[in-house]
């Protein structure tokens, strides 16, 4: 990739609200693209300009349905065809990274699927953001630039949290290389919620090791999918004796009933970010963007620059 071949960027139908941002901050226009929807529910991709010869990135989060997933296959597919010089997707969540690895006999690695799928489309480069799992960057034989929202939500905490009587805290054991990070880095203590499962979704039993009694707990989480963890752990860190309890992550996946379960738990607010979009009424969630540091990394990216500088942590 040349600092001196020109770029575009381009979005699919559901990941747009972001890549307007972006585009807003690197003051270049979002490329033209049309996105044909059939009566059975196929669409075509094409692309109203030419690439040829230029780098492309595709912003597109492949959250559920699985129709954003094949909708970034295609764009990837069309520009190549179309002789673009690089492919570069911009996936801020990237979707199936929870089956990173085989946790049972007889079950697929999803994780590692994508990957090769996106590799045959024409990835040349990926840019994400706070995997389920590090090690999913090698499911990729192409260079990864893994970001992470805790420099957008470090810059949050200073400035909007009570910091002198702050606890960091992790909703599941999985977690706790995650919470630790932020909790030496703010150095304040770290507790840790410990959950077993009777399935998936579904909590039996919770646990809290560490003292939550009168602090103002932030607990820290990537994925929030029903909310039932998370809520869980927040109600039973009020019920010992917890000032207040708040709670921050990444990929606000939120499937029903999560925006009931946070409005109706002890949380104060639930802190995301705009890598998915929520458009639910839930007064309590409070969304901040990671445009800019996606437009940052696309320009470093494109000039040859290192990104290791945008990691606070």
């Amino acid at each position: 990739m040349s600092a001196h071949t020109p770029f575009l960027v381009f979005s699919g139908t559901n990941s747009r609200y972001l890549a307007e941002k972006i585009c807003n901050t690197l003051g270049c226009p979002l490329g033209k693209m049309n996105i044909q929807q059939f009566a059975d529910g196929e669409f075509s991709v094409s692309y109203e300009e030419s690439i040829r010869g230029k780098d492309v990135f595709l912003v597109q989060s492949t959250f559920p349905n699985s129709d954003n997933l094949m909708e970034l296959l295609l764009m990837m597919d069309a520009a190549k065809r179309a002789s673009a010089h690089s492919i570069i997707a911009v996936i801020p969540y990237f979707g199936w990274a929870r089956q990173d690895r085989k946790d049972k006999p007889r079950v697929s690695i999803g994780a590692k699927l994508i990957a090769d799928i996106l590799g045959v489309a024409g990835l040349n480069r990926l840019i994400t953001m706070d995997l389920h799992a590090d090690q999913i960057q090698g499911f990729f034989n192409v260079p990864v630039d893994h970001l992470y929202a805790s420099s957008v939500f470090l810059n949050y905490i200073k400035t909007s949290l009570p910091l002198d009587n702050l606890v960091i805290a992790t909703p599941d054991v999985g977690g706790t290389k995650r919470a630790s990070t932020y909790a030496k880095y703010l150095g304040i203590p770290l507790v840790i919620c410990h959950k077993s499962r009777l399935r998936a979704n579904e909590v039996a039993e919770m646990r809290i090791i560490g003292d939550v009694a009168g602090q103002d707990v932030l607990l820290v989480d990537d994925i929030v999918d029903t909310a039932g963890t998370i809520t869980k752990a927040a109600d039973l860190i009020m019920q010992n004796g917890a000032k207040s309890v708040r709670a921050l992550a990444s990929h606000a996946v939120m499937s029903d009933p999560a925006s009931l379960r946070v409005d109706q738990s002890a949380l104060t607010e639930m802190i995301f970010t705009d890598s998915i979009p929520y458009p639910k009424k839930c007064e309590k969630v409070v969304i901040l963007s990671i445009a800019e540091m996606f437009a940052e990394a696309i320009r470093r990216v494109c000039h040859d620059e290192s990104i290791s500088s945008l990691y606070a942590i």
